[in-house]
């Protein structure tokens, strides 16, 4: 009987392959940073089960924004407030193959706001937020009750 080749395709570099505590290990930082990035918004890491896992794309970003912190002095607050204003691949000079490719563009229906394209629940999250944070009207009110 022959043997059927299985061909090996390499793994795309936006698939999340990595736990935290090897992230950590790339980055060459504690876990307990990428926390904080986490809290802080600068990062989505994909959760399977409990635990965060990282792509190779993650991995990247993580990068340039500690290059922007350590290198260039930008604290994290800063560096929120210059993501607001405009997308990340202009923050991180990606070329222009890079941005067609990114998985993290800004969705212009939801200017200032980065999420994962493709991703309706953190769209729907992330316009309810952009409300919140403008006040407009359809952000949900808790109702008092008299009594």
């Amino acid at each position: 009987m022959a043997r059927k080749k299985t061909e090996i395709q390499a793994i795309r570099s936006d698939v999340p392959i990595y736990p935290i505590g090897v992230a950590a290990k790339l980055l060459n930082v504690h876990p307990r940073t990428l926390r904080i990035y986490e809290q802080e918004g600068l990062i989505k890491p994909t959760l399977v089960g409990n635990r965060r896992m990282f792509s190779a794309d993650d991995i990247q970003w993580i990068t340039c924004l500690r290059t922007f912190i350590h290198e260039e002095g930008i604290s994290i607050p800063g560096l929120k407030k210059l993501l607001d204003l405009v997308p990340c691949w202009e923050v991180a000079g990606c070329p222009a193959e890079i941005q067609q490719q990114c998985t993290a563009k800004v969705d212009r229906a939801v200017p200032r706001t980065l999420h994962p394209v493709g991703d309706a629940a953190a769209r729907l999250e992330a316009k309810e937020k952009d409300r919140q944070s403008r006040g407009e009207p359809g952000q949900k009110k808790k109702h008092q009750s008299s009594g």
